[in-house]
């Protein structure tokens, strides 16, 4: 009892020291912006725009079904930079806003909740079953931010997540349909390897604040060898799940993956891992285009 008492006050002390962060104006959506994830949060974006076009919806449904999946990564990357602030805070993480006070704990707090209420009724409006793939999706993200991301099961939440994806894309359209196996199959990889590859150069941090995820618990190297084969994996299932003869720039695109993936191993402890998954994913999102349009 009393060590737990100890370590809230230490916590209480240590949010109390963060920078005190803009007042009402640019400065605060500056802080916002930065505070958001906003890397992962376009790509993910982005990707849903990607399969919205390919799927065949209309410019109505398809801006609610993209707004929908903004306003889910923008609470979740506003609630994961709330969450890690007291071990932020521990490791010196000027380049955090909340850290360096471009922006306040409480307007974070404020964004991330602004931002889930107003995923709800954006997923709603497209459909029951499409807005429930999604908000489960969003929910496991926020529990990652909140508990998930110090167990060993810190991969689940980005494959679940990532998997529902295309389901939320798929079950919007006329008649609900459930996405094509291996379109979920290569999403949840492509979610699971982007947890390791993100996590890489923060292990030792993570370690030192008591963030045991699984990247954590196997080790820099080990880690970023998974993240390689997972990242790998999804776009081989992307490449030979669709039936039909393979395209060029299928294997092409297969041919690049293990060569970028093979360049970024050889500097785990970077962003580099990361930085290569997200072109893959790129690279994977025209594929994907070609693929599944009607």
């Amino acid at each position: 009892m009393p060590a737990r008492t100890a370590q809230t006050r230490e916590n209480t002390e240590a949010t109390r020291n963060a920078a005190p962060g803009p007042g009402p104006g640019p400065g605060l959506v500056r802080g916002l912006a930065a505070a958001c994830h906003p890397l992962p949060a376009a790509a993910v974006t982005l990707f849903a725009a990607a399969l919205t076009a390919a799927a065949g919806h209309g410019p109505a449904r398809a801006a609610v079904t993209v707004g929908a999946v903004a306003a889910g990564q923008l609470s979740v990357g506003w609630c994961n930079d709330r969450a890690d602030l007291r071990r932020d805070l521990a490791t010196g993480r000027r380049d955090k806003p909340l850290v360096a006070g471009t922006v306040t704990a409480a307007a974070v707090t404020r964004a991330a909740a602004a931002a889930l209420l107003l995923c709800v009724p954006l997923s709603l409006a497209c459909g029951l079953l499409a807005a429930a793939a999604h908000l489960v999706g969003v929910a496991a993200a926020w529990a990652y931010n909140l508990r998930l991301k110090s167990t060993a099961a810190s991969w689940v939440p980005y494959a679940l997540a990532f998997g529902l994806l295309p389901a939320f894309v798929t079950l919007g359209l006329p008649g609900a349909p459930w996405p094509p196996p291996w379109l979920t199959a290569a999403a949840a990889l492509l979610g699971a390897g982007a947890h390791f590859a993100n996590v890489l150069p923060d292990i030792e941090d993570d370690l030192a604040t008591g963030v045991a995820g699984l990247p954590q618990r196997l080790g820099l190297r080990l880690s970023a060898a998974l993240a390689g084969l997972l990242v790998l994996g999804s776009t081989a299932t992307l490449v030979v799940g669709p039936p039909g003869r393979v395209t060029a720039y299928g294997w092409t695109l297969l041919a690049a993956t293990a060569t970028a993936l093979l360049l970024a191993a050889r500097r785990p402890a970077g962003r580099l891992p990361f930085l290569a998954t997200m072109a893959v994913a790129g690279a994977d999102v025209i594929l994907l285009v070609v693929e599944l349009r009607p």
